[in-house]
């Protein structure tokens, strides 16, 4: 998967699939890999909780605040609205 580029000679971006690489296309693909990554720190902090099933063939997977989670999440916003009433917005 992938192609190297040698420092000797500039990549050939004529090969990339712009269903995949369209500049948007690309910046949606990559907020989703981030977004799986910060659910799965959430539910292990036990923030959220999910649950998985199917939709006919396909997978379904349906997550949900926990109390902890929820605690957590007042009591950033209580920081940032404090924060920002300290710079002044």
């Amino acid at each position: 998967m992938g192609t190297r580029c040698s420092s000797s000679a500039p990549f050939d971006f004529n090969g990339l699939d712009t269903a995949v690489h369209g500049p948007v296309r690309l910046g949606v693909l990559a907020a989703l890999g981030a977004l799986g990554m910060h659910l799965q720190k959430l539910e292990e902090a036990g923030y959220i909780g999910s649950t998985q099933g199917f939709v006919g063939r396909r997978p379904k997977t349906t997550y949900r605040i926990t109390i902890a989670g929820r605690q957590a999440l007042l009591g950033y916003l209580r920081n940032m609205q404090r924060l920002a009433g300290a710079v002044g917005l």
